[in-house]
């Protein structure tokens, strides 16, 4: 009867694991059918300056984008503008992604300014919320420059050479020319129209740059954009102008100058006005169908989050120089860990930052070897000429090592760290001339004028005993036991030694 009830149970338990097994894979099947059937719009947000972290935060949006077969992406952006490099990156992974992307500037208040103006332009749907603007998309130049490159040209000192020889012709040849000139006097409104094409070709000239440097930069930048532009058939001419002269533009303006597509108060009304819109793919035309797509968000992570703290130009900075100090103090007080622990994480993530940002390995060689040199002033003292050295060769690569327009380290930051380092270096010459002052601790010096005890009596030649150890004693004098002697004089392994109380 026992071996029946025990079968049953087992019975019992195996179809309901088997009919639980069914109802799970029966579940978990609707559930993938279910999601494969819904049609999505990824929506990312971008709010700041566009960076390493930003450019990989968009690259795993779109990869989410292509694995979930989402009819669009959206991303809310809100931008100063960022990096030359990362926008670059951004642009090539929206233009081959297979899932279109809509740019839209919001919320109300918000700004596609530099970088963003180019993001916009490179989108499939360029869309703007009300009160919001673009523009002021004039690339900055990174860096300390190129000799030669950064020289003004030499075309508008020939020109004006040249006009000066023609007027210094001009008076000299001025009986022949009197006919010439009354005529010009006569004409006069026909010189005056003949002059303003100068001006104009002046301010041509200036549009585009004083020096080859800043000229290659930014034609380079207007043939960029306006290559966007043309793809989209949106508004060359002002994205051209939008660079040059760093113009802006309101959302309604832009929406009448042809720069964007929609101007769209939220999500749900940009969906209804680009339903059935045609935009251009990679591999050709496409029309959007964005009517009842479930929207699904894509915030950034703590991956993102990371990214961007560690990759401000100013935690970067500061890794370094706890990693560096970290690294020191270890290696000058061997088996304290906790230094040299932090030191090498935090040089990691910083070395790690340095990779992503666009930094002047000049500037960073500057900071390294000014360090050493204050470090140096520590461990050698040369008077405040390693120290001296040392901060300036810190202060000046401090300001070479990044020169973006959104992305640099604050001065407030590197005139503090290098008052630090001067104080610190201060305090050590301080402390060593202090220590130049005082007698020897050690050898023959620390023994003359300590006091001891004779271990016995003698007179000429005996023992004592000084700062614990036991040596060989000469006195002038006669010793009894116990008596107090000072040591006057060290002749090898025998103290010359005389009774304190004459």
């Amino acid at each position: 009867m026992r071996t029946r009830r025990v079968a049953f149970v087992h019975r019992f338990l195996l179809l309901t694991s088997l009919l639980c097994l069914v109802l799970g894979g029966g579940l978990l099947a609707w559930q993938t059918q279910a999601q494969e059937s819904e049609r999505v719009a990824l929506v990312m947000t971008i709010d700041g300056a566009i960076g390493p972290a930003t450019g990989d935060y968009f690259q795993r949006g779109l990869s989410l984008a292509a694995e979930r077969d989402a009819e669009l992406v959206i991303v809310q952006m809100d931008t100063p503008g960022g990096l030359d490099a990362s926008m670059r990156s951004m642009i090539r992974n929206m233009l081959s992604s297979p899932v279109p992307v809509a740019i839209y500037v919001s919320p109300s208040g918000s700004r596609a300014a530099s970088a963003g103006t180019y993001l916009l332009y490179a989108s499939h749907v360029a869309a703007m919320a009300p009160a919001t603007h673009l523009g002021s998309a004039t690339p900055v130049q990174m860096g300390g420059g190129f000799p030669g490159l950064d020289e003004p040209d030499d075309e508008n000192d020939r020109s004006g050479a040249g006009e000066e020889d023609n007027e210094a012709g001009g008076e000299a040849n001025g009986n022949g020319n009197g006919s010439a000139d009354e005529e010009a006097g006569a004409n006069g409104e026909s010189n005056g129209d003949e002059a303003a094409p100068e001006e104009e070709e002046y301010a041509d000239t200036r549009r585009r740059g004083e020096t080859a440097m800043e000229r290659k930069v930014l034609e380079d930048a207007v043939y960029y954009i306006r290559g966007l532009a043309e793809r989209h058939g949106r508004n060359a001419d002002w994205a051209e102008e939008a660079v040059r002269e760093a113009v802006n533009l309101t959302s309604r303006e832009a929406l009448e100058k042809n720069v964007i597509d929609v101007v769209a108060v939220d999500i749900e009304d940009l969906l209804a006005q680009i339903d059935g819109r045609e935009v251009v793919m990679d591999y050709g035309e496409r029309t959007l169908d964005t009517a009842e797509l479930t929207i699904e968000r894509f915030d950034p992570d703590w991956r993102t989050q990371l990214l961007q703290v560690i990759t401000n130009p100013n935690v970067a900075y500061f890794l370094m120089i706890i990693g560096f100090y970290g690294l020191i103090f270890e290696l000058s007080n061997p088996g304290s860990l906790v230094p040299g622990t932090i030191g090498i994480i935090s040089l990691l993530l910083a070395l790690f930052a340095f990779q992503l940002l666009p930094i002047n390995y000049a500037g960073l060689a500057l900071i390294l070897v000014g360090l050493a040199l204050i470090v140096g002033e520590a461990l050698m003292p040369s008077f405040g000429i390693l120290g001296m050295g040392g901060i300036v060769a810190f202060v000046i690569g401090s300001v070479m090592l990044m020169d973006a327009d959104n992305l640099r380290i604050s001065l407030p930051l590197i005139g503090g760290i290098a008052l630090v380092a001067a104080v610190f270096m201060l305090w050590t010459l301080t402390r060593f001339m202090g220590l130049r002052r005082r007698p020897a601790r050690t050898g023959h010096e620390q023994l003359l004028g300590s006091q001891g005890r004779a271990l016995e009596r003698f007179e000429g030649r005996g023992h004592v005993r000084v700062m614990g150890e036991r040596w060989n004693a000469r006195s002038a004098s006669p010793l009894h036991k116990d008596q107090v002697v000072r040591v006057v004089a060290v002749e090898g392994l025998t103290l010359v030694v005389e009774p304190v109380d004459t």
